[in-house]
């Protein structure tokens, strides 16, 4: 991977590169050993696609670079700490403003190859970006500078422009100013902002215009000639002619900082036509504004310039290049207003005004201008039969439609009212009046939803359906809805139940113990809804107490009603204990029963039992297995602990669960998403049945553009889950403000020889069979490398399974030491987590061996006595401890704060599973600061999927497709890059 830099000097780009930390040239003293020779310079700024930057003069520049004194750290290296500050020589190009104009253009796009950008060029990039747009909308003036003068394009001096030169001088990296030590803050921003802005906006200005017509040789002819043409010398006698012009343009621009023209549109009132109103406005205080027929009546203000009335015209010239219907107004004496028709309204709101408020010129339109008019009233009527007890989603309803006007009173519009509206659609009118207003409307939408309305009536649906159109889900109903009404426990959800104010539960009796203030409202909010007959989604982080809200639920019902029936919790089996004692702690009044085990009672005997608790505890195993007998009973509740379990709806045990019956239903999990919003839907629809609709339906609809990063899709799928999914997080302080830090960071590890050998040697082969294989068995190939690569970079003994010495032959291996040495010599303890159970197995003993402290190890088939003891021995030790653990056998379930240190040997490629084990540690009860190391090493397979989950974080949590056979859908060029052992994976 090489790097890309650059640095602006005077009046020129000085650029340079970085070749990858393995790939040393040979330098003298004070010469940068990483730093591309101008010949591979020239060649890389060619491959990019620069125009003319690969013919630019070679150079040298100095830079003041982080590093340990005998080197400069590698930008690619950037976890490194440097202890120091040294110049260093670096080959360099210079690039003038025409090909620095031409080589940030090409890099506006994404860079093909192995190319990445540093900060200081990335930042001149976004300089660009802004002189780009200055020239775009016309905010550049024409200038004379220097002696002997030179024509040049300038920013123009506009409230804008400053702004975002101000932001672009906070965001200066210091790698932008590596050439300019010792200087200060205010020549910083001379030189590395202001200075290349007006030099890029010249050359960007130039090669958007057209050269001169030739024809002319007035002062004027001879200042554009300069301005577009290759030459910028003008004559002292064009200098001495235009010098004063030109300064009193700019002082108008600037409006001597006074006033600006500003156009305001006016509907049509007792028989006039629409109009287009010009006014002045203050540029030093907006609320100040002034018709401009009343300054051409002489009726101006204090504030306005002597000058106004030629400004104004000015501006209106201006205007017209933007909507030259203005053109029309110009020709008057005094313009005031441009009057329009009907059309011309329509097409100044719909194409002028956006382009004009673009410009810079300030649009004044009706409050209902951006939007439809139109919306709905949605009558909901709840169905005779409807069963007693709350709402289920696939309860039937009658619901209805009518056509409201917004901001207009009066009610549903009449059916003479909707044949006018649709007879106007059908023309194609866009700005229409109804009931004595102007409204806009989208005239296809309109007709379509009005035919829709007709065609429709009075019709059934079930709640989930009632409840998707009344929020708005795309597709559900013709218009936006904005009112509803409905009646009883479907009338509260519907008429914004979901968001009424809970009633405090306080202690309920038969709770031992006090809820925290975020506890009592979440066991609220399930209970709101467990009264409306609707499911929740409680995702809580892990550690933050669902368990204890739960139970607070079910003392609370039982204090209300002495027998509301038995509540079914299915969890993990290593949750079972962990359900039963705290049941005992916190609710010892609570009937409860473990259906578990090969003596389980089945048949009548499990129905009397049955009927005589208050929770029963089983697993998920336990429900596939029995599945018909458990479907059989009158559950009042379904609890599924550690709900992500159900993420894959296909599976037997997600249907198994599904297809229990009962009056309301709690999903808990700290997890709703781990990979993809698929997992959201399956959490949901067991909570919910159908409340998200389909899952083909919800993919195809909302799913894959919220996936694909578009925000509107995304606000979608929050608004549609907020009120049943309630997700608090543990280092939002309002939450809860007694928990410590939590510190993560990554520990980067190389290879050892060994280790690169036999990494490169799979790479070669992995690639070598790729290319001859077809797309199905590219899938098998690609992620059995993975696999095999991921055991290399823990360990060679590994990868091998010859069960030989371990010592000495992993990077990885010796950093892992080094942290657990060094939290043992505080008297600290940690945790531990691999993926690999035989890694585990062998790592344990020598860990023992080398540390001189207990090393205890948990794993899959730990039994659950032995589980309890060494849970209980690690957090009762008095000095340290390092607990090995099992990842996904130790992921979960587990109370472990004695531990201030979590270190994920192996990566995961779901950041969601590593999140869950670290709150083993990073949970209630934790006092000291938890510092979690993710071993990662370089260059290596480890390096580039973290790479990419960190870009996928964004959705929900760090989801990422379809845990790991995302990977296996990576383009030829993605898996190169992936399976590729970068040169800076090997240690010396």
């Amino acid at each position: 991977m090489r790097v890309l830099h650059g640095v602006w000097a005077g009046d020129a780009l000085m650029v340079w590169g970085e070749a990858p930390p393995g790939e040393v040239r040979t330098a003298g003293r004070g010469e940068h050993p990483f730093a591309l020779d101008t010949g591979a310079l020239r060649s890389l700024l060619g491959s990019l696609g620069a125009g003319r930057a690969p013919s630019a003069e070679a150079g040298e520049v100095v830079l003041t670079l982080p590093g340990d004194g005998g080197a400069p750290a590698h930008s690619l290296r950037a976890d490194h700490c440097p202890a120091r500050l040294d110049p260093w020589r670096v080959p360099a190009l210079r690039l003038d403003a025409p090909r620095a104009d031409a080589l940030l253009a090409a890099l506006a796009a994404p860079a093909e190859g192995e190319v990445r950008i540093g900060p200081a060029l990335a930042h001149l990039r976004a300089v660009h970006g802004f002189a780009e747009r200055l020239v775009d909308a016309g905010c550049v003036l024409p200038d004379l500078v220097g002696d002997p003068p030179r024509a040049r394009w300038r920013p123009a001096p506009v409230d804008e422009a400053a702004d975002h030169l101000s932001a672009l001088t906070d965001a200066l990296p210091a790698a932008a100013r590596a050439h300019l030590p010792g200087t200060g803050a205010q020549e910083w921003a001379r030189t590395c902002v202001l200075a290349p802005a007006e030099l890029l906006t010249d050359a960007v200005a130039r090669r958007r215009t057209r050269p001169g017509s030739g024809e002319g040789d007035g002062p004027a002819h001879r200042l554009a000639a300069a301005l577009t043409g290759t030459g910028s010398r003008v004559d002292e006698g064009t200098a001495a002619a235009l010098r004063e012009p030109l300064r009193r343009w700019r002082s108008r621009v600037r409006g001597a900082g006074r006033a600006r023209l500003s156009l305001v549109l006016r509907e049509p009132e007792g028989g006039t036509p629409w109009a287009v109103e010009f006014w002045v406005d203050s540029t030093a205080d907006p609320g100040l504004r002034l018709p401009l027929e009343q300054v051409w009546l002489g009726e101006g203000a204090a504030w306005l310039p002597a000058d106004v009335g030629t400004t104004a015209l000015a501006d209106l010239r201006r205007a017209a290049r933007h909507y030259p219907a203005l053109r029309r107004a110009l020709s008057d004496l005094a313009p005031a207003r441009l009057l329009l028709d009907t059309a011309g309204a329509e097409a100044f709101v719909a194409r002028a005004a956006p382009a004009l408020s673009a410009a810079g010129f300030p649009v004044v339109l009706p409050q209902w201008a951006g939007g439809d008019g139109l919306s709905l009233r949605m009558t909901v009527e709840e169905a005779p039969a409807r069963r007693r007890g709350g709402v289920s989603a696939s309860d039937l309803v009658h619901v209805s439609f009518q056509a409201l006007v917004r901001g207009v009173e009066g009610g549903p519009l009449s059916e003479e009212e909707l044949d006018e509206l649709a007879e106007l659609a059908r023309l194609k009118r866009s700005l229409v009046r109804v009931r004595g207003r102007w409204m806009e409307i989208d005239p296809g939408r309109v007709e379509s939803a009005l035919e829709a309305l007709r065609r429709h009536g009075r019709r059934r649906a079930g709640v989930g359906e009632a409840v998707r159109t009344a929020i708005g889900v795309a597709g559900t109903a013709p218009l936006p809805v904005t009112d509803v009404v409905a009646q009883g426990a479907v009338g509260a959800l519907l008429e914004g139940g979901s968001g009424a104010e809970l009633r405090p539960m306080g202690t309920p009796p038969g709770f031992e113990g006090a809820l925290r203030p975020y506890q009592d409202r979440g066991a609220s909010w399930l209970r709101f809804l467990g009264e409306l007959g609707l499911g929740a989604v409680l995702a809580d982080d892990m550690g933050l107490g669902k368990t204890v809200q739960l139970l607070a639920l079910l003392a609370d019902e039982r204090s209300a009603s002495p027998s509301p029936g038995p509540t079914l919790l299915v969890c993990p089996v290593s949750l079972v204990g962990n359900w039963v004692r705290e049941a005992e702690r916190f609710t010892p009044g609570l009937r409860v029963h473990v259906q578990h085990g090969p003596d389980r009672p089945t048949g009548n005997a499990l129905a009397r039992l049955v009927g005589g608790c208050d929770l029963v505890v089983t697993t998920y195993g336990v429900v596939v297995r029995d599945r018909e007998q458990m479907a059989a009973l009158p559950w009042h509740r379904v609890v599924c602990d550690e709900a992500q379990a159900l993420k894959n709806s296909t599976t037997r045990q997600a249907r198994a669960v599904r297809s229990l019956p009962a009056a309301a239903r709690i999903a808990l999990t700290g997890t709703p998403v781990e990979n993809n919003l698929g997992e959201l839907w399956s959490v949901m629809d067991f909570a919910n049945p159908g409340m998200l609709g389909s899952a083909e339906g919800f993919q195809r609809s909302i799913a894959h553009r919220a996936e694909s990063g578009d925000e509107a899709a995304t606000g979608l799928v929050r608004r549609l889950t907020r009120p049943f999914v309630l997700r608090r997080v543990k280092t939002d302080r309002s939450v809860i403000a007694d928990l410590p830090e939590k510190l993560e960071m990554r520990a980067w590890c190389t290879l050892t020889p060994e280790q690169a050998s036999l990494y490169k040697a799979v790479a070669d082969h992995t690639a070598e069979r790729m290319a001859e294989a077809d797309e199905k068995e590219r899938k098998g190939l690609v992620l059995a490398a993975m696999a095999r690569l991921k055991q290399i970079c823990n360990h060679p003994a590994q990868f091998l399974g010859d069960g030989s010495a371990l010592a000495g032959r992993s990077g990885k291996l010796d950093r892992l030491e080094a942290i657990l040495a060094s939290a043992a010599a505080e008297g600290d303890k940690a945790l531990c987590f691999t993926q690999y159970t035989s890694f585990g197995e062998r790592l344990a003993p020598y860990l023992r061996s080398r540390l001189g402290v207990p090393v205890l190890w948990l794993h899959g088939g730990t039994p659950r006595a032995e589980r309890e003891e060494l849970t209980r021995r690690f957090q009762e030790a008095p000095g340290p401890v390092v607990f090995l653990l099992s990842l996904k056998a130790a992921g979960t379930g587990l109370n472990l704060t004695a531990a201030n240190h979590v270190v994920h040997v192996d990566r995961w490629w779901n950041p969601a599973v590593e999140d869950q084990a670290t709150d083993r540690a990073f949970r209630i009860g934790q006092r000291r600061d938890v510092q979690v190391r993710k071993l990662v090493c370089v260059g290596t397979v480890e390096e580039r999927v973290d790479e990419m989950i960190e870009r996928k974080r964004a959705l929900a949590d760090g989801a990422v497709a379809d845990g790991e056979q995302w990977l296996a859908g990576l383009s030829v060029a993605d898996l190169r890059e992936v399976v590729r052992l970068a040169p800076e994976a090997v240690a010396g």
